[in-house]
């Protein structure tokens, strides 16, 4: 099933780079994007490749995990805003703590998804920031997370 919402969405030829370094979980993620938006998915497995790949690609979209090899999540995000600043960053983490929620949405991120929340969460994050909308997983959300502004700073 495609896609098929109304905005700035690119249903076909959305480019996201996905940084996982769990293959199970990657590839995981990877078959629910392509088959839900067709979207072209690349990979980096740790945060260094990340950041190459980011300013290689100019991603769309970068859904960035936080516990990574080499460089984590967070480090790379704070590059990758410098190298690649149009493409918007949703952690998909397993990172719940109150501290660590804070510190990645105030680097700049359009979104942050627990991954044990992305079966019902993930596909809604992608489609609400590619439409310019933040998003935040449920239970962060009721915790006092959502994003009050969009990240460049438009409402």
């Amino acid at each position: 099933m495609k896609c098929s919402v109304s905005g700035s969405f690119k249903p076909a030829g959305t480019r996201i780079l996905l940084v996982e370094d769990f293959g199970p979980f990657r590839a995981l993620v990877t078959s629910l994007l392509r088959g839900d938006l067709d979207a072209h998915v690349f990979w980096a497995s740790n945060g260094l490749e990340a950041v190459t790949k980011a300013q290689q690609l100019n991603p769309d979209l970068i859904l960035m995990d936080i516990g990574l090899p080499r460089l984590d999540g967070l480090e790379a995000t704070r590059r990758i805003r410098e190298l690649a600043p149009s493409s918007k960053i949703v952690f998909l983490t397993q990172e719940t703590s109150a501290e660590i929620v804070k510190e990645a949405l105030s680097l700049g991120a359009w979104g942050y998804v627990a991954k044990q929340r992305a079966g019902s969460d993930l596909l809604l994050a992608v489609r609400a920031t590619l439409q310019g909308q933040p998003f935040v997983s449920k239970g962060l959300a009721d915790s006092g997370f959502a994003i009050a502004q969009s990240p460049d700073g438009a409402n």
